[in-house]
């Protein structure tokens, strides 16, 4: 091959390659992307008694709320009072991310896009219209209330407030949704489609409505007593998981358009793996095919072998079933080499977020990638039979990190996981 044509090369390459140059979170560790990674690093909760309505009545009182969060610190007061509390969380980690890319909205380009990830529409919202037709009469309902419960509302909140004008889309895939949203990010700019996306996830289900659900569903944990210590990934003792809010939004664009605007490169986004167990509604398979294919495959795409993986940041929701399953899944892609991987639940800390739950565990891997730090499994005290790998117990560690996987699985059987690149600059 002749110099132009591996300068060529070069070039074609760096448009496929897709990296991360910003990043913002709402969290229950805080209200942005240094106190999630403060948090995390140092093994914190952010669960503690619900506060945002009353749940005496239920067996689980306890929750990962985003603290102090104050819509008006992001939006005008008007326009906040209009939409879901999910799209202010959205606005508000999206503030932070292009803050942080050091991306003036003024300036954007017009194809920039949005591709965010949603469980639900907006349970607060649904449940606030359902009480107000049932005492007060349907004619009294909200009229912003049927555009606040849209799926679709956060992303097209963000385009608003920023005035992105590009593609816009919106992933539903229960709770993979944010880990789906950032790949399907991925393939959009490596279509040529658009230079910048904003991406990641959003989920606000912390009422009434969402609560009573999981409730009867008997899938919450019920350690109300302590709520810092409800969340017990892969431990013995784990009886549910803990539901959290929060919104995470990376900022992905091309290599090339990076280095042309001389933007600080966190970490490269490799590769996307996504499955469908095709067998339950909530229920993993006794396999864990599914979320054993979507690991697979993420590496396919990555062109990465499984010895090449460092951490795996797992899906890990502290269910009975989920857990095993994940193990049994990892052990099925990994083989032997298996129980010398660290894994680690991010909800430990901050519970399960649902659909925003991926996009913060893509930005906690982002962090461990460019720290060499691994964070940690928090109340991890009780070894299961079912569950035997390096969950990284109670403590952050230190080790180099090169490439990292992160899995997060759905309702439905739907699964996603990542390969996330540490970026060394060329």
């Amino acid at each position: 091959m002749t110099a132009a044509g591996a300068r060529r090369g070069a070039e074609q390459d760096a448009t496929q390659r897709i990296v991360v140059t910003g990043m913002g979170a709402m969290s229950p560790l805080g209200r942005s992307v240094a106190d999630l990674w403060g948090g995390v690093a140092a093994g914190r909760s952010g669960i503690g008694p619900i506060t945002l309505f009353p749940a005496d009545a239920y067996p689980t009182r306890i929750a990962g709320e985003v603290p102090d969060f104050d819509p008006r610190q992001y939006m005008d007061f008007k326009e906040a009072r209009r939409v879901s509390r999910a799209s202010q969380l959205a606005v508000a980690a999206a503030h932070e991310a292009l803050a942080d890319a050091r991306l003036d909205p003024a300036t954007l380009p017009e194809e920039t896009g949005v591709l965010l990830g949603v469980g639900n529409s907006s349970f607060p919202d649904l449940e606030a219209a359902t009480r107000t037709m049932l005492e007060r009469g349907g004619m009294r309902v909200s009229p912003f209330a049927m555009a606040a419960v849209l799926p679709s509302m956060s992303a097209g909140q963000i385009a608003i407030q920023f005035g992105v004008r590009g593609y816009n889309s919106t992933v539903s895939t229960a709770c993979a949704s944010g880990t789906q949203a950032i790949g399907e990010a991925m393939a959009v700019l490596r279509r040529g489609q658009a230079p910048i996306v904003l991406t990641g996830g959003v989920e606000a289900p912390i009422c009434e409505l969402g609560l009573a659900g999981f409730c009867v569903m008997r899938a919450l944990s019920t350690h109300n007593a302590e709520p810092e210590r409800a969340s017990r990934p892969f431990d013995a003792r784990r009886d549910g998981f803990v539901a959290g809010e929060g919104a995470a939004v990376l900022v992905l664009e091309t290599l090339a358009g990076a280095r042309v605007r001389g933007a600080t490169i966190y970490a490269e986004i490799r590769g996307l793996g996504s499955s469908s167990d095709a067998y339950h509604l909530t229920a993993p398979p006794p396999d864990a095919g599914g979320a054993a294919r979507a690991m697979a495959w993420a590496l396919k795409d990555a062109g990465v072998a499984p010895d090449d993986i460092d951490y795996i940041n797992a899906h890990g929701t502290a269910t009975p079933a989920n857990d095993a399953s994940e193990t049994l899944a990892i052990k099925r892609v990994f083989g032997e080499r298996a129980p010398h991987i660290p894994v680690s639940s991010t909800k430990s800390m901050i519970g399960h977020c649902l659909g925003a739950a991926g996009a913060l565990e893509a930005v906690v891997t982002v962090c461990a990638l460019r720290e060499g730090l691994i964070p940690p499994t928090i109340n991890y005290e009780e070894p299961d039979p079912c569950c035997d790998l390096d969950y990284v117990p109670n403590e952050a560690r230190r080790a180099p990190l090169r490439l990292a996987l992160s899995n997060s699985f759905g309702f439905g059987g739907q699964n996603a996981s990542l390969v996330i690149g540490r970026y060394d600059e060329e």
